[in-house]
This record gives C-alpha cells, structure tokens and sequence, in this order.
C-alpha cells in the first residue's frame, strides 16, 4: 500500500520548534479528530487521541511534533540577528542555509559567517561553531524590530521532495513518526486495550513532553515512534552502520537512554514475522528518545519498545527516509498494538 506523500510533506514542511509546536499540532488535531473517540491537549501541549479498546489496559505510542531549530537571543545595530540551538546542531550543516524567523509574520533570513576570502589560514584549519553564525534578512535594524523581537523561534526552510523510492526534506525526524501515528490510528479497527497516542512536545531538547504525558496516561505497554541512523553511506563500516535505508522499519533494542524491555523486543519481532514486516533491529549508542519516558516515567514502569525509521543525513535539512520503510513501520506499529493481549507477558 502506497504512503500518502502530500501529507507527509505538509507534516515536515510545517514549522515546531520546540516549546513552539503550535502550527504542526492544528494539523495533527484537523487529521486525528475523526479517528479517535477522545482528543485533548495537556498544559505542555502534547496532543493525546484515545482509541478505547476492549479490555483495561493502556498502550502509550509517543511520536514527538518539534523539530530542531533556534530562538532569536539578540538583534545588532545593523538587523543581524544572534541565536541559540534548540536540539543538537552540527555547527557545519548551518552553512549556506535559509531559515525561517517566526515573529510577528514570518521573515525568511539566511544563515551568514566569515566569508572564507577574509579569514586567516588558522581560521580556515577550524571547524566552525554555531556562535560563528548569525541571521540576515537583508533589513536594517528599524525593519527587523517592526517584526521580530528576542525569544521569537526560528526553523530551517527545506520543501520535501521524492528522490527514488525516498522522500527528503527538513524535520524528517520527527515528522515521518507523526505521520505513522496518524496513519496506524486511521488504520487500526479493533484494539485489545486503551490506545493513547501522544503527539509530544519538546523531544528534541530533552523528552519533556513525553515525560509529562506519561505521568498522566501511566500506561502499561509503551512504544516510542522516532527515526534513527541509518549510516549506510560511503565509508560506514558494517559494525556502525546502526541501520539501512530499505532493510525494513526498526525494533530498538536500546539506545542511549533506554533498554528495551526484552520482552517487547521478543514480541515485536514475533509480530513482524508473523505478518511478514521487513524489519531490523537497531542498537543506538548514541541518542535517545521519548521511549525513555514512556517506559520510566508512570508508576512501576511499561513494558516499553520502540519503532525506528532509519533515516540518512539526521539533524540536516536533507534528512531521507524510504517509503517502503515507512510503509512497513506503520503495519509494524499496527500489528504490535492489535496483537498485545495474545502474548505471555510474564517474565521468563
């Protein structure tokens, strides 16, 4: 079955930094809305859409709407504007980059640095820093004011495009997940237990809305939804490729701020055979996470795993996912949450 690539685009393209998520979460409400039998929005903003299902049990799937981005720390005398990271940055993806300044309407500005024609050979030997970066958009200090003021967010501007069999764009991670939890609650009929979906806030800079989310579902059985490195690439040796682009969705195994209970990893790869899902596993040595939240933060913990999407070039605006891998990492995550009341879940 195909995957439905004009929403996908339109879920990525939106801007949600994080603390921000606002735009990206009136499109999960508009497409939610009609699947679920309860939708509510928490204090942080996370969205929770509730499937009630046949038996009293919860089952918690996290699927985080921020993006990494920026905030606006100061404007200069001349309109330049400063900034500081919200989510981790590879300070040499900034260069040559558009991004989108979210004020009083939006301003696209580009990222600038020293021009490498005046720099000292010292300076060319370094690698660049984020504070070597700062924001132009072409207007002098009155214009940019008239707009724009300190603590306005600020998101990177990319449009999704197809390339082969993979779509690319800006904020693949985590918007591919958002769309999967979307899709897997249009296609799931008949659940055995209470199936909270949380659309989460503020992933990126530290798992807060999931941590606060599952303080109030407490569910029993958790997933969290995320891409992850698929490292794949020229020069990868096999031992650190993580994942493949086109190997299948991914059952996590751990990363670095959860170890999935092993039980659910046993499960999920049970369900994936059975149902003949091309899958993976993935160990993420790096990284974390709304799993971690889901699966510690409800009183004597969930039994918690996670799908991954492998995902090429992550935290870039050219992040690349393979809609064969999506496809299957929505039948993954539907079949885990249909098929959990026939499994043994006691320890052994």
């Amino acid at each position: 079955m195909p995957i439905n690539v004009k929403l996908l685009a339109e879920i990525c393209e939106a801007a949600g930094a994080p603390g921000h998520e606002q735009r990206i979460r009136e499109i999960v409400i508009r497409e939610v809305s009609p699947l679920v039998d309860e939708l509510r929005t928490d204090n942080m903003g996370n969205v929770t859409a509730i499937k009630k299902g046949k038996h009293d049990k919860k089952v918690m799937i996290g699927a985080h709407m921020d993006e990494i981005g920026f905030i606006v720390t100061h404007i200069d005398d001349n309109g330049f504007l400063r900034f500081h990271t919200l989510g981790g940055f590879d300070p040499k993806t900034l260069t040559a980059q558009r991004v989108i300044v979210h004020g009083k309407k939006d301003l696209v500005g580009v990222m600038g640095s020293k021009p490498i024609h005046v720099m000292t050979p010292e300076e060319r030997n370094k690698s660049p820093k984020t504070t070597d970066f700062f924001i132009d958009t072409g207007m002098p200090k009155s214009e940019v004011e008239k707009y724009i003021e300190v603590g306005n967010p600020i998101t990177r501007e990319r449009k999704l495009i197809e390339m082969g069999n993979c779509v690319n764009c800006k904020s693949i991670d985590n918007r591919v997940s958002v769309f999967i939890l979307i899709e897997m609650l249009r296609e799931l009929k008949d659940a055995p237990y209470d199936v909270y979906g949380v659309f989460t806030v503020q992933e990126e800079v530290g798992i807060r809305g999931a941590n606060v989310a599952t303080q109030e579902v407490q569910p029993d059985f958790g997933f969290g939804l995320d891409t992850t490195i698929a490292y794949d690439v020229p020069g990868a040796a096999p031992h650190e490729k993580i994942t493949e682009l086109g190997k299948g969705a991914a059952i996590k195994v751990m990363d670095s701020s959860t170890i999935c209970d092993y039980r659910m990893v046993s499960y999920m790869k049970e369900v994936a055979n059975k149902h003949k899902i091309i899958h993976q596993l993935e160990i993420l040595t790096g990284g974390g996470t709304d799993t971690a939240g889901i699966q510690r933060f409800t009183p004597g913990g969930s039994i918690a795993g996670a799908v991954s999407i492998p995902t090429r070039h992550i935290h870039q605006v050219i992040e690349m996912a393979d809609k064969t891998d999506i496809r299957n990492a929505i039948d993954l995550l539907h079949y885990s949450v249909k098929d959990l009341d026939k499994y043994d879940w006691s320890f052994k």
